[in-house]
């Protein structure tokens, strides 16, 4: 297998991110995303590890680091069935959307890890 087209960092302790990142690996059948837990002791981080566990970041090939919705565009890049829609956020005002949508979820994201993780314990 060829190198990953993409390195996602991700917070491996948020309900929420292992769920999507876990969606996201079954689709990249092909393998081109490398995903980096930052929540691990060991593992490699280009940026501050606070800034990586407060936003989704991501980096193509050896682009910059990508922070927020053009993170998530260049992951969904790399996976086929995503790919309309990444190709979609290269768009400057659509890119604007998601960033805005992606910063609400961010407001809410402490009340959903929360009630995940109660749900988690009373199974």
């Amino acid at each position: 297998m060829s190198a990953a087209a993409v390195t996602v960092w991700y917070d491996g302790a948020c309900p929420l991110c292992r769920r999507e990142i876990a969606l996201v690996r079954r689709l990249d059948q092909a393998g081109r995303i490398a995903f980096e837990d930052v929540s691990a002791p060991d593992a490699s981080c280009p940026l501050d590890r606070a800034a990586l566990l407060a936003r989704f970041h991501a980096r193509e090939g050896d682009g910059p680091v990508l922070v927020g919705a053009a993170a998530f565009a260049a992951m969904w890049r790399a996976v086929p069935l995503l790919r309309p829609l990444g190709l979609l956020a290269r768009r400057p005002r659509v890119l604007v959307l998601l960033d805005r949508a992606y910063a609400a979820f961010l407001r809410v994201r402490p009340g959903l890890q929360a009630y995940l993780r109660r749900r988690k314990v009373q199974s």
